[in-house]
């Protein structure tokens, strides 16, 4: 999950910055400024719901063109596997999409890169894509893989992008929100004539850093969700090969780190090694023993 929740991120502070900028230049504030320079807070918050949410729905109504542009992911013609690893992953897909109740089949994806990794993204559960690197396919052996697909497939069943970004727009309102009223007050100590100019800058500096205090509420959320993804892989491939992913997983965040390759950083399945405010994933410690 950890590539689909950094590029929904990247995606919605982009998408959320754009829409603000634009929105900030047009005269009166749209109300929540009136004449003499006073602030109107509940037009204020009613203007930054609309801003915060809207954004949140663009970047999930193109996250998985976007995972598909950025990642390079050759998407698979389910009737037409052109190698016996794509015929592999998506019969492994499909059959546990069904296992899982998907009425509609996730596109199926791989992406060549070295790292070990997995990813599901999009929209809805009707218009989802789940894509496994080739490392995954050559570095895990074939109970390890289904795991990994398995958990994966658990994120698009659960819903987990639009409860993300339900969750990304309350936070985004209150991004809109605080920057402004901080934004509001900077403007207050500086000279009239330079009060428009510091206002709309300020909004920038202070959107993006409540932007990244804002996203430790999402990873937060995402941390959580990653035990329910791994009980939900637990339940459609079985415990014992959900088990043996993590651990596979495990091992080789262990081989990486013993020979300092920095490339650990790039395993998003499974996040860090050890986890913090800013991550994504738990300990996959943590995640083996709450999955026993």
């Amino acid at each position: 999950m950890g590539k689909r929740i950094f590029y929904f991120l990247l995606t919605n502070v982009l998408v959320l910055l754009t829409i603000s900028i634009i929105f900030s230049i047009i005269p009166g504030g749209w109300g929540y400024i009136d004449p003499n320079g006073n602030i109107n807070l509940m037009q204020l918050l009613t203007f930054s719901a609309v801003i915060g949410f809207t954004g949140s729905f663009i970047s999930l109504a193109i996250s998985r063109w976007m995972a598909k542009k950025m990642m390079n992911v050759r998407v698979i013609d389910p009737d037409n596997p052109s190698t016996d690893y794509e015929r592999v992953v998506v019969e492994k897909v499909h059959r546990l999409s069904r296992a899982a109740g998907l009425l509609h089949m996730p596109e199926v994806g791989i992406y060549d890169s070295p790292e070990v990794n997995a990813f599901a993204t999009g929209p809805s559960r009707k218009r989802s894509l789940v894509a496994v690197s080739s490392g995954l396919l050559q570095g895990m052996d074939d109970d390890a893989v289904e795991g990994v697909i398995a958990h994966e497939v658990a994120h698009v069943a659960n819903g987990d992008m639009v409860t993300m970004t339900l969750l990304q727009g309350v936070v985004n309102t209150f991004v809109v929100f605080l920057a402004r009223v901080a934004a509001w007050i900077a403007s207050r100590f500086v000279k009239e004539e330079m009060a428009p100019i510091v206002h709309f800058l300020a909004i920038i500096v202070f959107q993006i850093v409540f932007s990244v205090l804002g996203s430790l509420v999402v990873f937060a959320y995402s941390r959580h969700r990653e035990f329910h993804a791994d009980r939900g892989g637990a339940d459609i491939a079985g415990k014992d090969k959900m088990r043996h992913a993590l651990e596979s997983l495990k091992a080789y965040s262990d081989r990486v780190k013993a020979n300092d390759d920095t490339s650990i950083a790039t395993l998003k399945i499974n996040g860090k090694r050890k986890s913090n405010i800013f991550s994504t994933h738990p300990d996959l410690d943590e995640r083996i023993k709450r999955l026993a």
